[in-house]
């Protein structure tokens, strides 16, 4: 790989997206010699000397997460359902020294997850919150990852057709990217409170299913009148944003999520789409993800245009819109924001990867190196470092603000 030294992240996660793990091609399982493909980097133009091995160690870490979530979202629900979800899981606690939180089935209704029972009560295997928590001494904020993990969705009672169903493996896409990020953001060494939250559940049909009319209370003491079963990602991530909110005490949370259709309409096959309540985190995503390769566009963001879309006259909201016509990617991001309510003083980023997190039939583990990127400055990786949207010029004007009120929320 030949290229200069601000591409060299870039460049590594985009060779880890062309070896994907996952086969279950009867050749493969028949050959006895393990393959290995050994990549050289050349740096030319400015500090074009040898790389150093902190950086190789930077990009081995990296290049896992990329194929780690790349392998999760390629594996169909056969094999990848939510217990087996937990199971990875545990293995990155296990191998991080962090043992996760859980909280599943029954214990999920009785607890006020009103969002996540609803959309996974009616799987064989059931729905779960699980969460990994990283909180380092000398932390000055506590940033929330909450991820979609749908391992398979059919649509629920409102079920999807016969060609839009194939290829629903991939509704745990952000999940997925969320673990692959963490378990390389700790590795690498994070200096602030980092908590991973996963949203896990089977949208699927059976007695026990949600219907339309259905009125569930949420996470966030809200109800919501389910007037479509398949716009289910919303209410699992809702419950997720509330928790980060109330239970963990986030500053800062990102959710990410293969949440709608309409995302690859509007910004595309190759960007995912951000929604944020703040301009500058904005830039900083797009800027990320320039200097990454999972690049990101803004999506609208106006709640007292948008949010009248869920109006019901029973509940506190729909959980779909009244138009899709109007904007539904910004729409299904404010339903979301709505749990933690939009006067909230932190900073609340979304992330739509539903189009990017394939590329044909293959998982691209879209999201990884996004996140890397996106929070290198609280990490103690000078590359990691280097790929942040944020630069030296950006901290000094900034640099009386920060000092006067740490709780700034600082692009990290």
């Amino acid at each position: 790989m030949v290229c200069e030294q601000p591409e060299v992240f870039a460049s590594a996660c985009a060779l880890a997206r062309a070896f994907p793990l996952f086969t279950h091609r009867s050749g493969a399982s028949r050959r006895t010699e393990k393959r290995t493909v050994m990549v050289e980097f050349f740096l030319v133009g400015q500090d074009n000397g040898p790389v150093e091995v902190s950086t190789l160690q930077c990009l081995t870490n990296a290049t896992e997460g990329v194929r780690l979530a790349a392998r999760i979202v390629d594996t169909p629900c056969n094999e990848m359902n939510t217990d087996i979800f937990l199971e990875e899981i545990s293995q990155v606690g296990k191998e991080l020294g962090i043992t996760p939180t859980i909280i599943r089935d029954e214990q999920l209704k009785t607890r006020g997850f009103g969002g996540i029972y609803g959309v996974g009560k009616a799987a064989l295997h059931p729905p779960a919150l699980a969460v990994l928590s990283h909180t380092p001494d000398g932390a000055t904020q506590t940033i929330a990852w909450v991820g979609k993990g749908i391992v398979y969705d059919t649509g629920g009672l409102s079920i999807k057709g016969k060609t839009t169903m194939p290829g629903m493996k991939r509704d745990c896409g952000g999940a997925a990217a969320i673990l692959g990020a963490f378990r390389a953001a700790i590795k690498q060494g994070f200096k602030d409170n980092l908590h991973a939250v996963f949203c896990l559940a089977e949208n699927a049909v059976g007695p026990n299913a949600t219907r339309p009319d259905d009125i569930h209370l949420l996470y966030s003491g809200k109800t919501v009148e389910i007037n479509n079963t398949d716009a289910e990602g919303r209410l699992v991530l809702a419950d997720g944003v509330s928790y980060a909110c109330k239970d963990l005490g986030a500053d800062i949370i990102v959710d990410m999520a293969t949440l709608t259709g309409a995302q690859g309409i509007a910004t595309g096959k190759y960007h995912a789409a951000v929604l944020t309540n703040s301009a500058e985190w904005e830039v900083a995503c797009v800027k990320a993800g320039r200097k990454c390769g999972d690049l990101v566009h803004p999506l609208v963001y106006c709640p007292e245009l948008h949010f009248s879309e869920f109006t019901s006259a029973v509940a506190d909201m729909k959980n779909s819109v009244a138009d899709r016509d109007n904007s539904p990617s910004s729409c299904a991001g404010l339903f979301v924001a709505a749990h933690i309510g939009f006067d909230w003083p932190g900073v609340w980023v979304h992330l739509d990867i539903a189009a990017p997190v394939h590329a044909g039939e293959r998982a691209t583990g879209f999201g990884v190196a996004l996140l890397l990127a996106l929070f290198g400055r609280a990490s103690e990786d000078p590359l990691l470092n280097l790929v942040s949207p944020l630069g030296c010029e950006v901290d000094a004007q900034e640099g009386d603000d920060v000092g006067r009120n740490s709780k700034r929320r600082r692009l990290v």
